[in-house]
């Protein structure tokens, strides 16, 4: 799995899973604990995991809805 979007919105997550979801990609948030344990005063990032073989596909789909994705 790759790292496609690393966010401390989780706003972000849920609308990029819903994107991915309707192009029948499958994903997996990381650290969801980790940052519900710091209280959420939002230092510790959320991150969207995909396959290898969707990774392309995936960030051309964020890309296309105007997320913001650093270069991983």
């Amino acid at each position: 799995m790759k790292q496609l979007l690393r966010t401390t919105d989780p706003t972000q997550i849920i609308y990029a899973k819903a994107l991915l979801s309707g192009e029948d990609i499958d994903c997996f948030e990381m650290d969801v604990h980790m940052s519900i344990l710091e209280g959420g005063i939002g230092i510790l990032p959320r991150r969207l995991m995909v396959r290898d073989d969707d990774l392309s596909q995936a960030r051309r789909i964020l890309k296309d809805n105007k997320f913001d994705l650093e270069d991983l």
